[in-house]
């Protein structure tokens, strides 16, 4: 799917199946601002329909992932009045892109470098595997601004990513975590030096296009109900209805003939 050449605040660079979407303000350490805002959740959004993209990769430009909401572009150019999101503002314009990062049935890597605070801090809680750079810092930096830390899906990722009583302190503080904290309580699974940040998402990406389309889309929707399915039951009836599914492609049928010659498969995408 063609996507626009025109976004301001991002860009988009195509490899294979796989897009690497790189927030590009970094003269202000990729703070959102509105426009930014309008561009990621246009992205997003036709990432539902888009079956060549496979896999997302999301960095920030320059020495940091994303600093958060940028304070100088909400005073002057007046959010508040962005008539979007049911009627709750920019509030509910800018948490709707969380909920299409979610809902894109894409695998989403986010690799972390500097700071990834407040907003950014989400950006990288809603992607589905995170990978630090040695200098990521990120911290839930709403409460710092005299908010409450609950903000942009941060009080439902963050207590399911590293629990209730870390998940507590972070938020309750605004601490900063860093790098090699964040591989101890499970935030990210992998730290390398910055330098090898673009490499290890490239082996990451290439290990994830070994899958069949359906079955990676299908995992990550699986994964995502059950981390709120109210029982086994509930969870298991999700796993049969999408191994059902998936052993119909003719992509299971040469899954099984490439293992047993040894071989990578060769998917058609169904």
């Amino acid at each position: 799917m063609a996507y626009p050449d025109d976004y301001r605040t991002i860009t988009i660079e195509r490899r294979g199946a796989a897009d690497w979407l790189t927030l590009n303000r970094p003269d202000s350490l990729n703070a959102i601002t509105a426009t930014m805002v309008g561009e990621l959740a246009d992205y997003f959004g036709r990432l539902v329909h888009d079956r060549t993209t496979r896999v997302v990769v999301m960095r920030g430009a320059g020495r940091a992932f994303c600093a958060g909401l940028d304070i100088r572009d909400r005073s002057e150019s007046g959010h508040d009045s962005v008539p979007f999101a049911g009627g709750y503002g920019f509030q509910g314009y800018l948490a709707d892109v969380y909920v299409r990062m979610r809902r894109c049935p894409q695998p989403i890597v986010s690799l972390i470098q500097g700071a990834a605070c407040g907003g950014g801090f989400s950006f990288v809680l809603a992607s589905d595997i995170r990978i630090a750079g040695e200098s990521a810092r990120m911290n839930a930096a709403y409460i710092k601004l005299g908010l409450t830390a609950c903000d942009m899906g941060c009080s439902y990722f963050l207590p399911r990513l590293v629990g209730t009583s870390v998940a507590s302190e972070l938020m309750l503080t605004g601490r900063f975590i860093h790098a090699q904290r964040a591989l101890a309580t499970g935030l990210v699974s992998e730290v390398v030096p910055d330098a090898d940040l673009e490499a290890a998402g490239e082996r990451l990406v290439e290990e994830l296009l070994a899958a069949s389309p359906m079955g990676l889309r299908m995992t990550k929707e699986g994964i995502n109900l059950a981390i709120d399915a109210p029982s086994l039951e509930a969870a298991m009836a999700i796993e049969n209805r999408n191994q059902l599914m998936t052993a119909a492609s003719p992509d299971f049928q040469e899954g099984m003939q490439a293992f047993l010659e040894k071989r990578r498969p060769n998917y058609a995408g169904g």
